[in-house]
């Protein structure tokens, strides 16, 4: 069940003298065989009315809610910002890694400079208060608003991707190894926005290599 007034109210709990100015981040992405890993790092304000209600995260959120809840955090939002890491870094520098250049790309480009930084579950060490938080999007408004934000952004750039290669279902399962879309990689091959580095159970280390070096060379 969503309760947006409780992880709205843990925000504004945070809140003191120090604290007025509270950042969520989160990160969508982590788990596809394709697309890029994209973060959003969300501030937003907490007067009395100012909860938008049905922010939770977006996992538990439908489709047509989360693209609603978009707008409205956007434009609600003190100040966010969105960051991504294309296949080439993740590829090169594992998943983790570039979700962490993602976040704290994320936290460089929001125009404020908040006093408490919340992440869910990641640790990235760049704000000098910040905090760590298991299932921080169903904890966490801020969290949560940027977990529905990182969320729409990418699902609408696979859907785009899924334009240029139709044969893979980009549109539904967003990169993430369904049937049809591990039916497709191998009867269709590897496109230029797999991460070859989750392939290698799919098509073989020694083919993923191979490709690897294609792409380096040109």
């Amino acid at each position: 069940m969503i309760d947006t007034k409780k992880i709205f109210d843990y925000d504004r709990s945070l809140l003191s003298d120090k604290v007025n100015y509270i950042a969520g981040m989160d990160e969508v992405g982590r788990g596809p065989l394709a697309g890029p890993v994209v973060t959003a790092c969300v501030v937003m304000p907490y007067g009395n009315n100012e909860m938008i209600d049905g922010v939770f995260d977006s996992k538990k959120v439908s489709k047509k809610n989360r693209e609603r809840l978009y707008d409205e955090i956007i434009n609600r939002a003190i100040s966010y910002s969105i960051s991504l890491e294309e296949v080439n870094v993740i590829d090169e520098v594992n998943i983790l890694n570039a979700t962490i250049m993602a976040m704290k790309n994320s936290y460089k480009q929001l125009k404020i400079r908040p006093d408490l930084l919340l992440i869910d579950a990641v640790k990235l060490n760049i704000a000098e208060n910040e905090k760590s938080i298991i299932k921080g999007d169903a904890t966490s408004y801020a969290i949560a608003c940027a977990s529905i934000v990182a969320k729409v952004y990418r699902d609408r750039l696979m859907e785009e991707y899924s334009k240029i290669y139709p044969e893979y279902d980009f549109e539904n399962n967003v990169g993430y190894g369904t049937k049809k879309h591990i039916e497709a990689i191998k009867t269709y091959g590897v496109t230029p926005i797999h991460r070859l580095s989750f392939l290698k159970n799919i098509i073989g280390e020694e083919e993923c290599k191979r490709i690897s070096m294609e792409r380096e060379a040109k």
